[in-house]
């Protein structure tokens, strides 16, 4: 929350001091753009660029609207640069690696979530990773955890899930009988509801599992996983649905991917 609290007052300073726009309506412009990009990150009419593209000339004032593709850029930077992962959190997956096999489960719209996990170089460190545009589920279908289960070669009780949404990552594991839980919420403010998914564990950082975890204990041939559980491999290949359709006609926000969440 922190980050994208600092990545919108960026953005509105961006725009403030680069092009001359007021306090109030680069407010108004980035917050327009932050909820139509929420609310539908990607559209199958158009190429993600075009699409982010479209929503910033939509957001945008009159007089800035021939900037939609320069400020575009701008946040795209921002964008990735906040959600690039710290030192200590690219060490904890490098040592995890080294003993467990690793698996990615994202919501949300193909080539959005592609466009994360390659930009930020995060194939290498999972054995599998699963976006859910591709798929005909989303977390926490427990569908998608056992087709994750089942890409790794491991059995679901041999398998944690570490997330930080209570009603996506925490109850999908739950659901998919999964042997343990580990929530990592995202504010101090955050509270486990008594009705609702109950996690096995509460961490406030992600490095903290170094000292909970058994090295050792539940790992796996890699040489089975590599084959079939890449970015690259069959399975993806498989799965993988076509993503981008151009037509001649704008677009609508009424017109998402079904899978709506950006998962950032």
């Amino acid at each position: 929350m922190l980050r994208k609290r600092e990545e919108r007052e960026k953005l509105v300073n961006y725009l403030q001091e680069e092009h001359g726009m007021s306090p109030e309506a680069a407010l108004v412009a980035t917050s327009s753009f932050l909820c139509n990009f929420r609310r539908c990150p990607d559209n199958e009419e158009l190429p993600l660029d075009e699409w982010r593209c479209h929503l910033w000339l939509q957001a945008l004032p009159d007089p800035y609207k021939c900037l939609s593709e320069t400020v575009y850029r701008t946040w795209l930077q921002l964008r990735l640069h906040y959600m690039e992962p710290t030192g200590d959190v690219l060490k904890f997956l490098e040592s995890l690696k080294s003993h467990y096999l690793l698996g990615l489960i994202s919501n949300g719209p193909s080539a959005a979530q592609w466009e994360k996990v390659n930009r930020l170089n995060l194939a290498k460190y999972f054995d599998c990773i699963l976006v859910s545009g591709d798929l005909p589920w989303e977390k926490p279908d427990p569908r998608i955890y056992r087709a994750a289960c089942e890409l790794l070669g491991v059995a679901e009780h041999q398998c944690i899930m570490i997330g930080d949404k209570l009603e996506t990552d925490i109850q999908g594991g739950k659901e998919a009988k999964l042997g343990a839980t580990f929530w990592l919420p995202l504010t101090s403010a955050e509270r486990v509801e008594p009705d609702g998914p109950m996690p096995d564990f509460t961490i406030h950082n992600v490095v903290d599992m170094m000292t909970m975890l058994p090295y050792g204990r539940y790992t796996t041939s890699r040489s089975r996983c590599s084959s079939i559980g890449t970015t690259s491999g069959a399975v993806q290949r498989r799965l993988r649905l076509p993503y981008n359709r151009r037509v001649a006609s704008l677009p609508d926000l009424d017109n998402c991917n079904s899978n709506s969440s950006d998962g950032s």
